[in-house]
């Protein structure tokens, strides 16, 4: 399948709001802060949005090619949350954000939910996520397990991304 023709009707489609409605919370109009700039994402985004309008995170998930035991590990992600915090503007979620996506899309791991929520070049968010789940770095990818947090990975993995994931749904086993 070619993502870059998808993306590019799906950019071609997409409004320019980048906020997405989030069950439990209420929808309104992403406003930028004065000091982001218009290109950056903010508040809730769709992964093919994401992907669409930024070519970084595009072209990383084109070139990210994940192995068999990667895409194995995602499966103890089964029926979880995973709550993302991120920048468009910041080099460590340009690079994990599409691995974890494509990890995602390839190993066909069923979430409970899945949010991308940007956050601008000071850390916030429009619905105070930032405050909610104690953002200090960017990205911050938190596993959640019926709302009770099972662990986070910060800016980028120790080891691998799927092999990070896994460690922290198995510690919680424990």
């Amino acid at each position: 399948m070619n993502y870059a023709i998808i993306f590019t009707a799906l950019l071609a489609l997409a409004p320019l709001n980048t906020q997405a409605a989030v069950p439990g919370r209420a929808s309104s109009p992403a406003t930028l802060p004065s000091t982001a700039r218009a290109s950056d994402a903010y508040g809730s985004i769709h992964s093919e949005l994401l992907l669409a309008r930024y070519p970084v995170f595009a072209s990383e998930y084109a070139a990210y090619q994940p192995s068999a035991g990667e895409l194995a590990q995602m499966q103890s992600l089964e029926g979880l949350q995973v709550v993302v915090l991120f920048g468009s503007w910041c080099h460590d979620s340009e690079r994990e954000i599409p691995r974890l996506l494509k990890l995602l899309q390839q190993s066909e791991v069923e979430l409970s939910s899945l949010q991308l929520e940007a956050v601008n070049q000071q850390k916030q968010h429009p619905q105070q996520l930032h405050s909610q789940y104690d953002l200090r770095y960017t990205s911050t990818i938190i596993v959640l397990d019926n709302g009770r947090e099972l662990g986070r990975i910060i800016e980028k993995p120790s080891k691998s991304l799927a092999e990070d994931l896994a460690e922290l749904v198995a510690r919680d086993t424990k």
